[in-house]
């Protein structure tokens, strides 16, 4: 039988000591589909103790430590080499590299070959000072069949991370391999010489499958502002052509990024001069008004409207009409920017579109060179805070408005030493 026999590689002491004190024998965060599997030492291995099931990750003293810790992230252009296993700390602006490491743990080598080997990431998606990546490990003819380990990171301010496209690779001893971006959703397969799913036991056909991420701070709400001319059927854009006389449609989107129920969402719009609101034009869509419902309140470009409470991911739509005027136009191209905020808590998130109207004609006969468009006006924070759809609406449970006030549920939502090893026969 082959066995495993490890060497280790330029490695102080402080090193040694440090891996051990991060991968320590108890972790919490890994699993598996067994509910918990045998774990093995190499001199157990070596015994023959695994027999001659196909098991992955589960030697407590290999390459990385406890393998079982197999999942671990790291600055991607920083100096560490070490991957941090449990949590980090991260900043805002900076790329990491999250790694899963994949090890058949039997020492036959080919005549001990896992089948279907799969790789995949869970990636949070909203916004809080910790966010957790968990890493998944899959083979049809392994004993589990499926493995799990996680990696925390820190802030200590609210973020969101983003996956790096084209980041996803598989790297072993025959070089890295590039990994579809589904990876981050659905299982991608990996393999030795080439990822169709097969890996042999031992550690000289190990390898680690990696992704990046990017850190995002100080975000708590989607807010996305559109507008289109209205009776056109156009879909709508942040700017539009449109001329004196023409009403155009405004969207406001809203969805909740945090991860825990905002209540009191204040959406407000903020008209710049030459646009007029249209009376009795406000609808809301949302999980329960799918086709809109009519507003009565004529706030949204004054005071604001309470659009209710949302829970993680819970989104929403506000729509209303206002209609092209010329009260200040200037002769040529006029850019009328229009602000949108959300407030929650006293935290603003805003965005804007443009209608664009050229004026010509009467006192503009003489004007040959356009003027220059005005200048956007940044909105103020409503004076009543709050704390506080066509396309996909998140469904966001009951929801109803009572007094003017709609109440709306949202979707519930090393120091690693290096060792080598090799065949002994």
């Amino acid at each position: 039988m082959n066995k495993f026999t490890k060497s280790i590689l330029s490695v102080s002491a402080a090193a040694i000591v440090a891996g051990v004190s991060m991968y320590p024998a108890v972790v919490n965060a890994w699993g598996d589909s067994n509910n918990g599997r045998n774990a093995y030492t190499i001199s157990q291995i070596n015994a023959g103790k695994m027999g001659n099931k196909i098991t992955f990750n589960s030697i407590t003293d290999g390459k990385i430590g406890d393998e079982r810790n197999f999942v671990g992230a790291k600055l991607t252009n920083g100096n560490a080499s070490v991957y941090n296993a449990n949590e980090i700390n991260v900043t805002d602006g900076q790329v990491y590299t999250i790694r899963l490491y994949v090890h058949n743990n039997n020492p036959q080598g080919t005549k001990a070959v896992a089948k279907d080997v799969s790789v995949n990431f869970s990636l949070p998606t909203v916004v809080g000072k910790e966010q957790t990546v968990i890493g998944y490990l899959n083979s049809s003819n392994a004993n589990p069949t499926r493995y799990w380990d996680e990696v925390t990171l820190k802030s200590n301010e609210d973020f969101y991370i983003e996956y790096v496209p084209g980041s996803a690779k598989y790297t072993n001893t025959q070089g890295t391999f590039a990994l579809a971006d589904n990876v981050i959703n659905d299982n991608v397969k990996i393999g030795f010489k080439t990822m169709n799913g097969e890996i042999p036991g031992c550690y000289e056909y190990d390898g680690e499958a990696t992704i990046q991420v990017k850190v995002h701070s100080s975000v708590t709400a989607k807010l996305a502002k559109t507008v289109r001319v209205k009776g056109s059927g156009a879909a709508f854009t942040e700017s539009v052509n449109a001329k004196v006389g023409d009403e155009v449609e405004f969207q406001i989107e809203y969805e909740n990024l945090l991860g825990d129920t905002v209540k009191d969402v204040m959406i407000r719009d903020i008209l710049p001069n030459n646009l007029e609101y249209v009376a009795n034009s406000t609808y809301l869509y949302n999980s329960n008004y799918q086709n809109g419902k009519l507003l009565p309140e004529n706030t949204v470009t004054t005071s604001g409207l309470n659009i209710g409470s949302y829970n993680s991911k819970g989104n929403a739509y506000v729509r209303f009409t206002a209609k092209v005027v010329d009260k200040s136009l200037a002769c040529g191209n006029n850019q009328l920017v229009n602000w949108a905020s959300s407030t929650v808590a006293s935290k603003v998130t805003k965005d804007d579109a443009s209608v664009m109207v050229t004026k010509t004609g009467g006192t503009c006969e003489n004007k040959t060179t356009p003027t220059t468009p005005t200048t956007p006006t940044t909105p103020t924070t409503p004076t009543t805070v709050v704390t506080g759809t066509p396309s996909t609406i998140v469904s966001t449970g009951p929801e109803g408005i009572v007094m003017g006030a709609l109440s709306a549920g949202g979707l519930t939502t090393l120091v690693g030493y290096a060792v080598a090893s090799r065949k002994k026969f």
